[in-house]
């Protein structure tokens, strides 16, 4: 059944009354002054509300106009805005902004065009803009409305600005300004990206709850199956400022695997060493801010490995293994081969290496092998595999080593399941590559075939952010 759009929308009106309204929405009731508006969204990307707030505010204090803007360096910028995410992007988007309002003698323009041509400014920034400063009939998509309308089977599509697009060919009107401001506080509020709270949402009755995994309420009892997730995050530390521990909660894993820790544990903080329900165990490299893995369980393990007995491999933190009743976890962080394939040969050498470790636990448990393993497979794998074919993660013997795998009988558990392209788990930070889904898929989950049965669900958590990688999770038979 479809869903009812206008109703869900009215209901939700109401409910998000008593939620903390989005920052951006709060400075434009605040001042309706288009700058700040302006400004408040550009700095809001990728960040917490309450730090955008406060990196407002300090920013606001010194330069509440264009011509306080101008007499700022970008470095006074810098320090103003930190810690909102990317702050040394937006610091240099925003020490251009008043040579490019000067072309509109200093006022925010007030059309998709001219706000596009401007620094930092993607079509999400200016249709918030236009809708919220302006009051014109524009929708602003970003990853709550994106999501939740996929939730709810309204849209089917990849990315915000497929969403865009299709609700403007759907979606009523007269909600095109408002309808951001209603999901991105219900997105915060309940149907949140990790560990939405179905039990005490409003319109759960008419959910379709597609691609949603509900959070586990505390003292409730685990499922029949194990739920186990994987995810590079690209340094536990800055990662634990974005959410980390909320995240880990919230997505209630049996199993939560990460790789590129960039820490040792002495370095971490006790929220990170002693999430409430989990032991943590961890494999670093010796040098300091380099590679790493963890794997927060929720059961014991029989056994604890760090490394596959390889000095050379071992002493970079790239494997830790656990062992339960019926199972191994072998959670890897593969090395990049790097420009120029200069450490292609090193890569190889590991990649061997862990395969023949691997071979060696296959019988009689089964065999999971999970994490970043810097390769995409095949060409569905990439968003622009020709222009990739010699560069790392992408070069025919990286692609060859998962050929051999695979016929070794190792499954790719995500495309035992899931044939689809666009499919991504890694997207560069630059060129605003997330946004458009200019990816790579590079994070799995393998099994050994004998036990492929046991895999019930293999999905990408593409939704979840703070990294340049997502998580990648599947969900096995406890036996």
């Amino acid at each position: 059944m479809a869903i009812q759009i206008e109703q869900i929308l009215n209901i939700l009106t109401e409910e998000v009354t008593s939620y903390q309204v989005p920052v951006v929405d709060l400075i434009a009731v605040q001042t309706r002054d288009p700058f700040k508006v302006l400004v408040a969204t550009i700095l809001s990307a990728r960040t917490k509300d309450e730090t955008t707030a406060k990196a407002a505010a300090r920013l606001f204090s010194q330069a509440d106009d264009v011509a306080g803007l101008a007499s700022l360096t970008e470095e006074e910028i810098r320090k103003l805005i930190y810690p909102v995410g990317f702050f040394k992007n937006k610091a240099g988007y925003l020490a251009k902004l008043p040579a490019a309002m000067a072309k509109h003698n200093n006022q925010v323009p007030e059309t998709m065009e001219e706000l596009l041509a401007l620094p930092g400014v993607g079509r999400k920034t200016a249709n918030l803009v236009l809708a919220v400063a302006f009051a014109k009939d524009a929708i602003c998509v970003d990853t709550h409305v994106h999501r939740i309308m996929n939730i709810w089977g309204y849209v089917d599509t990849k990315t915000p600005e497929k969403t865009e697009m299709a609700l403007r060919e759907k979606l009523p009107r007269r909600y095109w300004q408002k309808v951001n401001s209603i999901l991105v506080a219900f997105g915060q509020g309940t149907c949140k990206p990790v560990g939405p709270q179905c039990d005490r949402c409003v319109v759960a009755q008419w959910c379709p709850q597609l691609g949603v995994t509900p959070r586990r309420l505390p003292g409730s009892k685990a499922g029949t199956n194990l739920k186990l997730i994987s995810w590079n995050v690209n340094g536990i530390r800055a990662l634990e400022k974005k959410g980390l521990v909320d995240i880990v909660q919230g997505l209630g894993a049996d199993i939560f695997a990460i790789q590129e820790t960039k820490a040792q544990p002495e370095q971490l903080s006790t929220e990170l060493t002693s999430i409430p329900g989990y032991q943590v165990f961890f494999h670093s490299a010796q040098k300091k801010g380099y590679s790493g893995v963890a794997v927060y369980s929720r059961q014991q393990p029989l056994s604890v490995l760090e490394g596959i007995g390889q000095e050379e491999f071992d002493n970079e933190g790239r494997v830790l293994t656990l062992e339960f009743a019926t199972f191994f976890l072998v959670n890897c962080y593969f090395p990049n081969a790097q420009h120029g394939l200069k450490r292609l040969d090193y890569k190889l050498a590991f990649n061997e290496a862990l395969h023949t470790f691997t071979n060696k636990l296959r019988s009689p448990k089964m065999v999971l092998i999970c994490g970043d393993l810097n390769v995409a497979h095949k060409e569905i794998d990439l968003a622009n595999p020709k222009s990739n074919i010699k560069n790392p993660g992408f070069s025919a013997p990286e692609r060859v080593w998962m050929d051999e795998i695979l016929a070794d009988g190792y499954i790719d558990t995500f495309r035992h399941f899931n044939s689809e392209p666009e499919q991504y788990t890694w997207w560069s930070y630059r060129f605003n590559a997330r946004a458009r889904n200019i990816g790579w898929r590079i994070d799995y989950f393998l099994v050994d075939k004998e036990n492929i049965g046991r895999v019930q669900k293999a999905e990408i958590l593409a939704e979840i952010i703070g990294s340049d990688h997502c998580p990648v999770g599947v969900e096995i038979t406890a036996k």
